[in-house]
């Protein structure tokens, strides 16, 4: 399968010459096992790693330079591809022979537990394991490597500051009273176009079955729907919506640092937690390289990378690392784990979608 343009600039731009050989010899991390050290030998001697992921390029890119820093013997190959396009080649490729990625990492958590549910991830005992919440790892296969809130954005500029809802409850009590100010003025998933969004409205009326109310009180007035968080924070900056519904909220974070005028609320009655889940492919040609580069998001210094781009860290020893966060008594994490399969259940989702249609006022 070709590579997408977005794929060949990401691959293009990370495929720079690595440090001279000459570097000292990589040791393991502080408080590995000194067996560790074999594994670091098995990965400069596969001397290449090739990883699928849909975090974009930019965001990564202090992460995949420390990790050649670290182990400069180790090509990498970075694939930046959309959450769809990066399952479906990933098992064309498998179809056709051991060739594809060596670790895949997205934020489609349902489709990323599919794959390791059909098979294709193997078992890895990474060192990094007790520093994790139980909730982010599955099997030792599925590895969830951030908690990334699921918020409430809105524009601080043009809503008045006591229309700002705190809570589930008082956005849906907003939309109630007020349905004329707001009317076309919310920005919601599309949950039949975007796999997260439906992921996280089938998530919210896991935790409460109250969500039929909210959703019916968007469909009061006329929401805006998207596939993507940046197209609706894209807009909230321009103007057009003053609050959107069920966004990620490193996103918001990342865009507030260069616009004061977004603004962020984690919801009060609780807070959706997200993890982008990586594995290392059953067929890698590289699973060495591939253990070691989990370890490393995973690691503290690795976490601290990515907190830098305001992807929350998903370990539990780091509770001051900058990143605004929800107060753990608000969170709902999203298990990684086989519950997430559901979402992939065509008869649950026409279902889904049909009774979300009738709660919005639409016909289908």
């Amino acid at each position: 399968m070709l590579l997408s343009r977005r794929g060949l600039v990401a691959a293009a731009g990370l495929l720079a010459p690595q440090l001279p050989a000459t570097r000292a010899e990589a040791k393991p991390p502080a408080g590995y096992p000194r067996s560790y050290k074999n594994l670091i030998a098995a990965a400069e001697k596969e001397g290449r790693l090739v990883v699928y992921a849909n975090t974009d390029t930019a965001s990564m890119a202090g992460t995949l330079n420390d990790f050649r820093l670290a182990y400069p013997r180790i090509r990498v190959r970075y694939e930046e591809l959309s959450a769809s396009d990066l399952y479906r080649r990933f098992i064309a490729e498998n179809a056709k022979g051991p060739a594809s990625a060596d670790l895949v990492w997205s934020s489609a958590m349902d489709l990323q537990a599919k794959l390791i549910n059909d098979g294709y991830a193997q078992a890895y005992g990474s060192p990094e394991k007790p520093n994790l919440p139980s909730w982010a790892v599955w099997k030792n296969e599925g590895w969830g490597v951030t908690a990334e809130p699921i918020v409430f954005a809105y524009n601080k500029a043009l809503m008045a500051a006591k229309d700002v809802p705190g809570s589930h409850e008082a956005f849906e009590r907003l939309l109630r009273t007020k349905p004329k100010a707001y009317r076309g003025k919310v920005a919601t998933y599309d949950p039949a176009k975007s796999g997260v969004g439906f992921l996280y409205l089938s998530q919210d009326l896991r935790v409460s079955r109250d969500t039929w109310k909210l959703i019916r009180a968007l469909g009061a007035v006329e929401p805006r729907l998207y596939d993507s968080t940046l197209a609706m924070i894209d807009k909230l900056a321009a103007g057009e919506h003053l609050i959107s519904y069920n966004v990620i909220g490193s996103y918001v974070l990342e865009r507030a640092k260069r616009d004061p005028s977004i603004g962020i609320v984690f919801p009060a009655d609780y807070t959706q937690v997200m993890s982008r889940i990586a594995f290392i492919s059953k067929e890698a040609r590289n699973p060495n390289a591939a253990r070691l580069f989990l370890d490393h998001l995973l690691s503290r210094r690795g976490q601290q990378q990515l907190a830098a781009r305001s992807m929350g860290p998903v370990r539990i020893d780091m509770p001051n690392s900058g990143v605004p966060a929800p107060r753990p008594d608000q969170i709902q994490a999203i298990p990684v784990g086989p519950g997430l399969l559901a979402n992939l259940d065509q008869i649950k989702r026409a279902r889904f979608l049909r009774d979300w249609n009738k709660a919005l006022g639409r016909d289908g």
